[in-house]
């Protein structure tokens, strides 16, 4: 058992995979659980993720070891103003949220002296969103990057990788600038890509819906998937990490503007190579257990690359 009370706040994916996972693996005698969402809250006591479900986020940290801020990143200021007075010394506070600049610049300054900020970033996720999308096996076999200052409390990081370490996640420490600007590539500029080409196909006046829907079983329906991700945290992200994406951006639209010339003056083969090379990295991707070629793309509680996470003996 790494921790007394756990304090989620915020129910939602993330948040409650969180929960199931704590409890598969008896990490916490008490899980305590938060969200402003009463219908949320609701959910969470009927799913029993927690020992006790709180309005106040503030009541949900008071005596807790660790707190983890499960909120879309613009929250994150003020709840961490409104719980630090509720912190105890010793305490750890950290985050899943996918900018990790963002997060120190508006957590760190609200918190009290003694709590120790480790900010997080479990790189697993659905399209799916609340209380009942979570599991705990969301995060085995996937990434986890622990991004703390320079000076922090060495045994805090050592018990948040432990942490996560448990739910079966790979940890990794980095730099949160760094951390920002490989996410940026990695998954924020891919949702960007896919918001932006599903809203241009629902433009299209030549193109009706049903034409759109029932022809969608090629790449179009994998874009809709990434695109049907939950909207306040994706609009969020790109606020709190628009000058990594925008540098992203820059550098995509200039390969696709070398792109659009292979296709109109017709090199095929520069085209052959560039889709021969991305056909490398997809198998290298598979190949490192982080995807699955399965239709549900490993990210559903009854498919993919993992198991159910077994609850630890006694």
């Amino acid at each position: 058992m790494l921790f007394d009370r756990i304090a989620i706040i915020g129910i939602g994916l993330i948040g409650s995979s969180i929960a199931h996972a704590v409890r598969a693996q008896g990490l916490a005698r008490h899980i305590a659980i938060a969200d402003a969402s009463e219908a949320h809250r609701s959910e969470a006591a009927a799913l029993k993720l927690g020992d006790s479900v709180h309005g106040d986020a503030a009541e949900a940290a008071q005596d807790a070891d660790l707190v983890m801020l499960c909120v879309p990143l613009g929250a994150n200021a003020a709840v961490a103003r409104h719980i630090a007075p509720a912190l105890k010394a010793g305490a750890i506070l950290s985050d899943v949220g996918s900018c990790k600049q963002a997060v120190i610049r508006d957590v760190a300054p609200h918190l009290p002296a003694g709590v120790h900020l480790v900010p997080g970033h479990p790189v697993a996720g659905t399209e799916h969103s609340g209380p009942k999308a979570g599991f705990a096996a969301l995060f085995q076999n996937r990434w986890c990057i622990l991004t703390p200052e320079a000076g922090t409390d060495a045994e805090a990081v050592e018990k948040m990788k432990a942490f996560w370490g448990a739910f079966g996640s790979k940890v990794e420490l980095m730099e949160p600038r760094h951390h920002d600007l490989v996410l940026a590539i990695t998954s924020h500029v891919p949702h960007l890509i896919a918001y932006n080409i599903v809203g241009t196909a629902d433009d299209l006046e030549a193109v009706t819906e049903s034409e759109v829907i029932k022809y969608s079983a090629g790449g179009f329906r994998d874009f809709t998937r990434i695109a049907a991700s939950d909207p306040t945290m994706w609009r969020d992200v790109f606020l709190n990490n628009k000058e990594a994406v925008l540098e992203m951006l820059g550098r995509f639209t200039e390969d696709l503007i070398a792109l659009q010339r292979s296709i109109r003056w017709g090199e095929g083969e520069q085209l052959f190579n560039l889709f021969t090379r991305t056909r490398t990295i997809r198998r290298a991707i598979i190949d490192a257990g982080q995807e699955t070629a399965a239709p549900d793309f490993g990210r559903s509680a009854q498919g993919g690359v993992t198991e159910p996470v077994k609850p630890k003996a006694d």
